[in-house]
């Protein structure tokens, strides 16, 4: 009881007004801190007392909302992105065309395990939602026995037993790893590739297990592409709890047969749009760190997450360098890029547009793995540019930024290393992150405040960084 006591006294001592703190220990042997320090101070103090990320993320969530590629919520993102690069003052503010697909849920997902399957004598409903580019049922459904597997081979190998049946995919994500990321690598393939794998054995539509770990009852959407040459069949994700009560009903060993719903389809592309704006670098300016992340969100929830964290956070950290009055020697560049979600067609654009002789970029940054905590970057790089991240990695290590991993990037940023340009991903915190992914749960409440702004933090430090040194 008296060392407690003695204890807490302590810890109450150090949190007095006016005792003399330093919230920012930084290694002093360091020499990236010696020359570093101040601007991390600068761009933190203000990045924190403000949480300027945060109050971004609550006018695109609040005023605009989910943002599916080729939706008017969509061109408003881009409006909005385009006004708030231009509110805080970047240079050569401007959007970059781009065609997209406009895939629509339409009004109509359900899905019934029928009551012969059941104790009861009446249909249970099963939790449910389309797959992103999954083309609908028949106006009346579909009425189909269910048959359960565990991968794609499984699936194509059904042979006869498959012939007009629901296959059912019901590979779990692996909860002995630690990294969620990992997990979901592990589990995607049946979202993306089950219903060409089902179809090849004669199956007439497919039900996926949600990709989470999230045992509650909201299904979780995401893009699935059909295979050319293969019969084309309806694909929907059941939430974890319906998905365990399929599995439970198919474990009596009775036939169980499944009625589902949808009315999604497909319309033409559209044009869309990536959204640009830049510190142009004082030294050298045509050689370009690229920052961003992807303004496009699935229709369900609100995208707070996946993806308006990554797009705030970028947005924030150029604005916390202009604000600080920090002039780097390289172009500091925000790409807000448009269709991550179902084609990647944004990322594309991007590296493809000819842009002005002499103009390189040099490293590209992309925030897509939630606006938890930051832990660190992953880079792609050769061993020798690999070596000088380590050494700019002491100035993140009060933000909890400092782990650096091998291997990094994202879909957008990723055709930008056929040019040469070192691909980096901030790695955040990531246990919750696919509790709330391609869900009604990713809304604003979920994200913290605080953990988002130290990502902004560790992003501008680091572009600011690579933008002096260069690579």
């Amino acid at each position: 009881m008296f060392a407690s006591l003695c204890h807490l006294l302590v810890l109450i001592s150090f949190a007095l007004p006016g005792q003399p703190q330093s919230p920012n220990r930084f290694p002093e042997t360091s020499p990236a801190v010696a020359r570093y320090a101040e601007a991390a101070s600068k761009i933190s103090q203000r990045g924190l007392r403000e949480l300027g990320a945060y109050s971004l993320l609550a006018e695109l969530t609040d005023k605009i909302g989910a943002r599916l590629s080729g939706s008017p919520q969509a061109a408003a993102a881009v409006e909005w992105g385009r006004k708030t690069m231009l509110a805080q003052g970047f240079t050569n503010v401007h959007t970059e065309p781009v065609m997209v697909p406009h895939w629509v849920r339409g009004e109509t997902e359900q899905a019934s395990l029928l009551a012969s399957a059941l104790e009861g004598n009446t249909d249970q409903k099963l939790a449910v939602c389309a797959l992103g580019g999954s083309i609908g049922t028949p106006r009346a459904g579909i009425t189909a026995e269910v048959v359960e597997v565990q991968s794609l081979e499984e699936a194509r190998g059904l042979g006869e037993r498959g012939k007009g049946k629901i296959v059912f995919f019901n590979r779990r994500f692996d909860p002995t790893l630690i990294n969620t990321f990992a997990a979901y690598g592990g589990a995607v393939d049946q979202r993306h590739s089950g219903a060409s794998a089902a179809a090849s054995s004669g199956a007439v539509a497919v039900l996926v297990r949600s990709m989470t770990m999230a045992n509650d009852d909201e299904p979780h959407t995401g893009a699935m592409e059909y295979e050319a040459n293969v019969p084309k069949i309806p694909a929907a994700a059941l939430s974890a709890k319906a998905a365990d009560t399929l599995a439970k009903s198919l474990k009596n060993g009775d036939l169980v047969h499944v009625h589902l719903k949808l009315d999604c389809k497909t319309l033409p592309d559209v044009e869309s749009a990536n959204v640009v704006g830049e510190l142009v670098g004082t030294e050298k300016p045509n050689e370009v760190i690229v920052i961003g992340g992807h303004l496009d969100s699935w229709d369900k929830g609100v995208g707070a997450h996946d993806d308006g964290a990554g797009c705030v956070q970028t947005l924030e950290a150029l604005n916390l360098l202009k604000r600080a009055g920090l002039h780097p020697k390289r172009t500091v560049r925000v790409v807000l890029f448009m269709n991550e979600e179902n084609g990647g067609a944004g990322g594309r654009a991007y590296a493809s547009k000819k842009r002005p002789d002499g103009e390189r970029h040099i490293a590209a940054i992309e925030s897509d793995s939630g606006g938890f905590a930051p832990r660190g970057f992953g880079v792609t790089a050769k061993p020798e540019v690999f070596a000088r991240f380590g050494a700019w990695m002491p100035v993140l290590e009060p933000f909890g930024a400092d782990k650096l991993m091998v291997g990094g990037g994202g879909s957008d940023v990723g055709p930008l290393s056929a040019q040469g340009a070192v691909t980096i991903g901030l790695e955040p915190e990531s246990q919750r992150y696919f509790d709330y992914h391609h869900s009604n749960n990713d809304t604003l409440d979920k994200v913290n405040a605080r953990e988002l702004e130290l990502g902004a933090i560790a992003i501008a430090l680091l572009s600011y960084m690579i933008a002096e040194d260069g690579i």
